[in-house]
């Protein structure tokens, strides 16, 4: 082909890929191994420039390392469960499972003509029933560790979906669905229990040396360890003792107030027969549907009402009144808080509004007195005050010794709190996996027997009008035998919260085919870890900290030799255009099957390494496709031009004998493939590829003088090398060409010759007097006297110099010579 057809070369080269299983991998233990791996998708129907981003850059790094003599493991597969699948089916009419393969299928195709290296043979799918019979298995080994439970729980509830929503779903106290008024309400739930692994997710964020600093932090602050204390505060006229936990114990001489969230299990009996007990309860109303973010907000007014009730202060004797407040959650601490609005920015603007006490115990260290009047609370440590004996005591010491007193005198004790709470995985949703347990009135909570496996989701369910969960209403599904007892039962309705199913993808990748085990240990020992894991940084938290627990507790069951799924990770920007993330209520979607049609699919890929370095939002740019399809068509033109001259030839070797351009282009090339090396290494695309442009430019100029047909021959074999991870498809074609055989992608990467880098001339300029009168080529070993010697005796600085006494001649080494006159 003259011209570069990329639909013609793409497609052929694909069909090629397929037949040779180019891509299929084993385990080898005679090759060090590298998985490499991309964020799985959720099937919504078609790929976006983000997924094309996500997916290039992995695809880079895998054909680099092949290249580079690794057995790269490169697997591809689907996070299929999910609302939005229900969500189709109920607005189109379609069945979850038809949606999902539908989806399945063309986004497979998409990615499949984008040329990526995927090993499709490993091909997993977390709504088959070959994969969710193994989540399902692993909820068990959980559950038989003693990691699994249900409990009460107050949960984000929609009425009109009849199911749980995470905070995320919840937008301005609406679901984000049918926009109904979210309900706070109390339910049996099951969780995993995270929280035992909290300071082992928290000390081993140090390990991660190869994962960004944000990301790390985002964890920390999300398990949040503090250390503190617990302190009961007893209510007045009963016999309840309300226990908080704070961090600043050396401020409980300033508590002149309780706050409880509006849904702690206490209210009901402490608002009962209050005078505006209906007050109360319209108050707790309004806030129980608003959504946690909401009510956390720092610009969110700070509300409450007073219950009517008192608790005593236990070291001041002081009674308390205990209030109810919207910025106080169940779900953090204990659900009451020790007001010290004296010390606590959230507690002064409350006790401001409804003009509550404000006891200050805590002065600058520098003064060591109180402030007259305080117009903020004064957050930071100092030297107590208005504290009884421990008044004078620097903040440190005093939290220490009034923790002592609290534990001496059965008041409190000395507590870490974690920000980090049990992993809430129920949902009251069809499409999932089930749980595996059975309900008995006479057994209880029931496992299903591993031989069992998988519990079945049926496929023939009806969606009602109202959002129930269809299985609930399945007689076939719901209704079933006890293990135990064999007497009538019934099968947990819940089905689990899809980061379930995504925490430990990446195992089944290594043996997915196995029907006796969720993956085999001596297998997912070669592979693990994961050596690069890339995609959104949206993930940070969530998926990565359940990934990262999964992987401690099969460690601890015996099930794998890693307790880290992840060496690396790469958290890429999002693709922009017009200044925004790519949406289709903005109309900026690109569409990339349009791009490819277009252009082709090496464009398309080049383009979206090129622009930006990977870890950096990208800002789409028309033009900046259209010159990537460019600089395809010159590398196309260049090595057709060669190659009726080249193709008998043998590639130089060496630098030796050759002189002036033919040395240069050598210097050039070499220099070249190391820049792009490194770059690659180290995710640079963009300067990799501005690097192999550059190089191009060199060739074409050397085009025009130059006729070592051994030289070129070796230059056009190194581009196509540098090329071939970036534009794999165009490189192959252009390997053949050139006359190799099998894959451009098997072969190895080039190897740098350092004696092609050696630069035997440099220029140095010449300056008198600070003005830069002349150039010259000079050998780069060339002594200082040698050089003071040429410059001055250099006819061009003549007229300077001429007359004029040589004060002293400076030499920048291999940059410049001054020569200063008087």
């Amino acid at each position: 082909m003259r011209t570069y057809d990329f639909n013609q070369v793409e497609l052929k080269w694909q069909q090629r890929w397929d037949e040779w299983e180019l891509y299929k991998v084993t385990e080898d233990s005679d090759k060090p191994k590298f998985y490499c791996l991309e964020m799985l998708p959720y099937p919504s129907g078609k790929l976006h420039m983000g997924h094309v981003r996500n997916y290039a850059i992995g695809d880079v790094l895998a054909r680099f390392q092949t290249m580079h003599g690794y057995n790269v493991l490169h697997p591809m597969g689907w996070d299929a469960f999910g609302l939005p699948a229900e969500n189709a089916a109920i607005q189109r009419g379609i069945p979850p499972a038809i949606w999902t393969r539908d989806n399945i299928a063309y986004m497979r195709k998409q990615l499949r003509r984008l040329g990526l290296s995927y090993d499709w043979s490993r091909e997993i799918a977390s709504c088959w029933p070959d994969y969710y019979r193994w989540t399902q298995w692993l909820f068990l080994q959980f559950y038989k560790a003693g990691l699994v439970y249900k409990a009460d729980a107050v949960v984000n509830w929609c009425p009109s979906c009849a199911t749980v929503l995470a905070n995320e779903q919840v937008v301005g106290g609406n679901c984000e669905r049918c926009d109904s008024a979210v309900e706070q309400k109390h339910l049996e739930q099951w969780f995993f229990r995270i929280t035992k692994y909290a300071d082992r997710l928290l000390d081993n964020l140090e390990k991660l040396e190869g994962w960004p600093e944000k990301v790390k932090t985002m964890q920390h602050n999300w398990i949040g360890r503090s250390e503190g204390a617990t302190i009961r505060f007893p209510i007045v006229g009963t016999e309840k003792t309300l226990e908080v936990f704070t961090t600043r114990p050396d401020t409980v001489f300033g508590v002149t107030f309780m706050v409880l969230a509006p849904e702690h299990p206490w209210v009901d009996e402490l608002i009962a027969g209050v005078e505006h007990e209906a007050k109360v309860r319209e108050f707790i109303g309004e806030v129980t549907r608003q959504d946690e973010i909401s009510r956390t907000a720092e610009d969110t007014e700070k509300l409450g009402v007073f219950t009517g009730r008192y608790c005593v202060n236990p070291l001041t004797g002081d009674e308390i009144p205990i209030w109810l407040g919207n910025y106080v959650l169940m779900g953090y601490g204990t659900g009451a808080i020790m007001a010290v609005p004296a010390h606590d920015q959230r507690d002064f603007e409350f006790a401001k509004k409804y003009d509550l006490p404000i006891r200050q115990v805590i002065a600058d260290p520098e003064t060591k007195m109180p402030a007259e009047e305080l117009d903020a609370a004064f957050e930071a440590e100092g030297v107590l005050v208005n504290s009884g004996e421990f008044s004078g005591l620097d903040s440190n010491t005093a939290k220490e010794r009034i923790t002592r007193y609290l534990e001496a005198n059965n008041l409190g004790m000395f507590k870490v709190q974690y920000r980090l709470r049990d992993w809430l995985i129920s949902r009251q949703r069809y499409w999932g996996a089930p749980i595996p347990i059975v309900i008995c009135d006479k057994c209880g909570l029931v496992p299903v027997p591993e031989e069992e496996l998988p519990v079945l989701l049926p496929e023939d369910v009806h969606f009602a009008p109202d959002g129930k969960s269809p299985l609930a209403q399945h007689a076939a599904f719901a209704e079933t035998r006890c293990p135990n007892c064999g007497e009538k039962a019934r099968r947990e309705t819940d089905t689990m919260d899809t980061f379930v199913c995504s925490s430990w993808y990446f195992l089944r990748y290594c043996d997915p085919h196995n029907s006796e085990k969720a993956f085999d240990k001596d297998i997912v020992d070669y592979w693990m870890p994961v050596d690069q894991y890339i995609g959104g940084v949206e993930h940070a938290i969530l998926h990565l900290m359940y990934a990262r627990f999964f992987t401690m507790v099969l460690h601890d069951l015996g099930l794998l030799s890693v307790e880290e799924p992840f060496t690396n990770l790469l958290t890429q920007g999002m693709v922009l255009k017009d200044g925004f993330k790519m949406s289709k209520s903005k109309g900026n979607v690109v569409d990339p099957d349009h791009i490819i049609e277009r252009f082709g699919a090496d464009t398309a890929r080049l383009f979206i390494l090129f622009a930006a370095p990977p870890e950096r939002d990208l800002e789409w740019s028309e033009s900046g496709v259209e010159g990537a399809y460019r600089f395809i068509n010159r590398v196309w033109r260049l090595v057709q031009d060669y190659v009726p001259q080249v193709n008998d030839v043998e590639p130089t070797t060496k630098s030796d004998g050759l002189v002036g351009e033919d040395k240069e282009l050598r210097r050039v090339m070499h220099q070249t493939l190391a820049k792009v090396t490194y770059d690659i290494e180290r995710f640079n695309f963009n300067t990799a590829i501005s690097a192999i442009m550059e190089y191009v430019n060199a060739f074409y100029h050397y085009k025009e003088k130059g006729e070592n047909m051994a030289l070129c021959r070796e230059g056009l074999e190194k581009l196509v090398l540098m090329l071939a991870p970036f534009v794999p498809h165009v490189a192959e074609e252009l390997w053949e060409m050139l006359g190799g055989t099998g894959s451009v992608h098997r072969e190895p990467w080039p190897q740098v010759d350092e004696a092609a880098l050696r630069v035997e001339e440099i220029t140095i300029v010449l300056q008198v007097n600070g003005k830069v009168r002349d150039r010259v080529g000079v050998p780069v070993d060339i002594s200082e006297e040698e050089l003071k010697e040429l410059v001055l005796s250099r006819e061009t600085l003549a007229p300077y110099i001429a007359g004029k006494t040589v004060v002293k001649v400076i030499i920048v080494p291999r940059k410049l010579v001054n020569v200063v006159v008087k």
